[in-house]
């Protein structure tokens, strides 16, 4: 199943994803510029193979709801995220506003 719902973050609508797969879900939280995901997003492969689309993308491991994902300390951001501002360490939430 795959649900969608707006997510209010300092007067800002973002979009929350979650898809439920066997075993896990995939939570994304993104805006027009960037997103956070959960463990599952390759900031690797966002970094080298794909570095010339500029995604701007953080990862938080460990979490299990959209809420918690906007908690989370961020675990990897991408070069381009770097950028922006947006570091390791800091919450989904912090991350987000950066990227409006």
């Amino acid at each position: 199943m795959i649900a969608m719902k707006p997510i209010e973050v300092d007067g800002h609508t973002v979009l929350g994803i979650e898809v439920a797969l066997p075993k896990t879900t995939l939570l994304v939280i993104t805006t027009e510029k960037g997103y956070i995901m959960c463990g599952a997003l390759d900031v690797g492969l966002l970094n080298e193979r794909l570095r010339e689309r500029e995604i701007i993308a953080a990862r938080a491991e460990g979490v299990r709801s959209l809420e918690q994902l906007m908690d989370a300390p961020l675990t990897m951001v991408t070069h381009t995220a770097e950028e922006h501002g947006i570091r390791a360490g800091m919450t989904g939430r912090e991350a987000l506003l950066k990227m409006i």
